[in-house]
């Protein structure tokens, strides 16, 4: 039922249009536009298919009468042969359901491309692993449920795998992670020391003037203070605090410590299983903030070399050597009470797969309990996107086997897969995917990652997951990105917030 017509179009396929029939069926609409872009080919009007360019396609969808042998619905495609026009039919057989179109339309791309370019299939997500824990409640065995990523979804072998035994290797976590009352922390400080090239958050070089950071602080201070009454109220249990950013380490000396210290004080409790503190790079702290976190009992630490070639973190725009990194690790390491993360990206300009097997060498000497490996993502805000043309990128079958030796790396160190997630513009359709040592791994990251449980957000930017952990029904609050907006409102928002907890936890 799920093959499609071998078909060949001798030419490149940049283009389709819709007729006025494919359009009113929205399901079918939608798949075309959302796998089109998969694929890399882009929708443009024609007023019939003797007026489609001789780059494109023509998609048009006929419903027949209901009965045991005619198919629901015939997509009939037409293309130029010869300067005529041709058509083929596709029957889509079955329920009319998203999932069902996505995977006919994903392979009818396939036919017309001679393309298969998402090892992920027709997911195109944030969360794949999503789909494993549904499946998982429905009651299939993960035997079935790698064969069900595989026929309805079109995930390769190798994801399919990949995303069972992430989910596998999530489910000692989310067995204790079943409470309405349990939630996480999230605390955003939007600062950086410089900002890098890839990057597309919204964050700020880290002011000058302590005037704006005494405002800032006045405000998270705020926004902690608000929370602390929403626990009281609601005899919250925090399993997890993780202040990210940005750079968190990026605030002076002075800002940083007041802050480790009112989240000690104020939001971890006795049953907190976990206090993280995303250090990120090795030029954002130093020997007075590695004692305040280790005092005042941060429990997790991320080091984000992202590399450990000198020539590419120059280029990428982090001002701090390799040597560095292994100062700071040294340090780190030497305190015995956190666990320390460290991430690298595949795909960077400039990147040799020889550089990706140098760069997890470096790392296995030091054998950090986690690792998170990052696939390059060219996000439009960021500065790479507005010089592409300035920078030489690894090919794809690189960017793969840099994803390959780094996962091989971390299995030699004995890290297992426990949570991956997926971002547009990716470099081959991959992933990010962190690693963990056993008993190590993130708590925050996998409740954050499945919404699996309520994030309360504090701080520029950050969201507030509000999650019944009964029906997995989920409703989100953002908080202003810009820091002024944010100081300004932050009163509006507070009281936003604590009108959806209300509903949540009344």
């Amino acid at each position: 039922m799920d093959t499609v017509r071998n078909v060949k179009i001798n030419y490149p396929v940049k283009y389709y249009c819709l007729s006025p029939a494919a359009i009113e069926n929205s399901l079918l609409a939608k798949a075309v536009r959302s796998i089109g872009q998969i694929f890399d080919i882009r929708e443009i009007e024609a007023g019939s298919e003797m007026a489609m360019p001789f780059n494109s396609v023509w998609i048009h969808s006929i419903k027949l009468p209901d009965n045991e042998t005619s198919p629901d619905l015939l997509l009939e495609i037409s293309y130029w042969q010869d300067n005529n026009l041709a058509k083929f039919s596709v029957p889509l057989i079955g329920a009319a359901t998203a999932t069902n179109i996505n995977r006919k339309v994903y392979l009818l791309y396939k036919t017309i491309t001679g393309q298969n370019p998402n090892p992920w299939g027709v997911l195109r997500g944030v969360r794949p692993t999503k789909i494993v824990h549904k499946l998982l409640a429905q009651g299939l065995s993960m035997a079935n449920i790698t064969t069900r990523l595989m026929e309805d979804y079109l995930l390769s072998s190798e994801k399919a795998k990949l995303a069972v035994e992430v989910v596998s290797n999530q489910m000692s976590v989310l067995e204790f992670s079943k409470q309405q009352q349990e939630i996480s922390i999230y605390i955003g400080i939007p600062f950086c020391p410089s900002r890098c090239l890839y990057c597309s958050f919204i964050s700020s070089i880290i002011p000058a003037n302590n005037d704006e950071l005494i405002l800032f602080m006045t405000a998270i201070e705020q926004d902690i203070d608000a929370v602390v009454e929403l626990m009281n109220n609601y005899n919250l249990q925090v399993m997890s605090v993780y202040i990210g950013g940005g750079t968190p380490t990026s605030l002076p000396d002075e800002f940083f410590a007041c802050l480790i210290k009112k989240v000690r004080n104020n939001l971890i409790q006795p049953n907190t299983k976990e206090f993280t503190v995303e250090a990120g790079r090795p030029d954002s702290f130093n020997d007075f903030k590695i004692r305040i976190m280790s005092e005042f009992g941060v429990s997790r630490i991320s080091i984000n070399p992202q590399t450990m070639q000198q020539k590419t973190l120059q280029s990428i725009g982090r001002n701090h050597t390799v040597e560095q990194i292994y100062n700071v690790y040294a340090k780190i390491r030497s305190k015995k009470t956190m666990v320390i993360n460290m991430d690298v990206i595949a795909g960077l300009p400039g990147e040799s797969v020889s550089d990706m097997i140098n760069t997890m060498s470096k790392i296995a000497e030091l054998q950090p309990d986690n690792l998170t490996v990052h696939t390059l993502a060219i996000k439009r805000g960021s500065a790479l996107h507005q010089k592409l043309d300035e920078f030489v990128f690894p090919v794809l079958d690189d960017v793969r086997r840099m994803m390959s030796i780094a996962d091989s790396y971390a299995r030699e160190m004995g890290m297992y897969p426990y949570y991956l997630y997926r971002q547009k513009n990716m470099l081959g359709n991959l992933e990010n995917i962190g690693y963990a040592n056993q008993g190590s791994a993130c708590l925050y990251n996998i409740l954050m990652i499945e919404e699996k449980q309520t994030i309360i957000g504090i701080g520029p930017g950050a969201t507030t997951k509000a999650v019944d952990v009964n029906t997995d029904h989920l409703t989100n609050l953002y908080f202003p990105k810009n820091v002024k907006s944010y100081i300004d409102s932050l009163h509006i928002y507070t009281a936003k917030r604590q009108q959806l907890l209300e509903r949540l936890f009344v």
